[in-house]
């Protein structure tokens, strides 16, 4: 049986993010009133400092930007190798999300690979984590 991953503490700021897997979607914060996206969640724009921020869903896709392999067994029990990738938001300019890439060998993963999200439920929490699209 797999560690269970540590979960983010919950708060009024970060929980529709959190829980947005619920229903199968990954929601960032959109400014109504410079229509830019932001992340992570944050009660001001930090494109225009408008307060006029809600949650919107956004395709669930994206591009492997960067990534890195990890060896280290950080926690007793820890899977590894495991790789760890920093993905480019479709729709979402400017937004990037640190996650992990699952389902396929970590030796796959390239710059440039289009991904998806696939959520792992933890209790209350879905972890965003991201899959190769084939």
């Amino acid at each position: 049986m797999a560690v269970p991953r540590l979960l983010p503490r919950l708060d009024s700021e970060n929980r529709f993010f959190w829980t947005a897997g619920a229903d199968g979607q990954l929601r960032f914060l959109r400014c109504s009133d410079c229509n830019m996206f932001i992340h992570p969640p944050h009660p001001v724009c930090r494109h225009c400092l408008s307060e006029n921020l809600a949650p919107e869903a956004v395709a669930g896709t994206g591009t492997v930007d960067t990534f890195t392999i990890n060896y280290q067994e950080w926690r007793p029990g820890l899977e590894v190798p495991f790789v760890i990738a920093r993905i480019a938001i479709d729709g979402a300019p400017g937004v990037f999300l640190t996650s992990n890439i699952v389902g396929c060998p970590v030796d796959a993963v390239q710059v440039d690979d289009r991904v998806r999200v696939r959520f792992e439920q933890q209790g209350e929490v879905f972890l965003p984590l991201f899959e190769k699209i084939a």
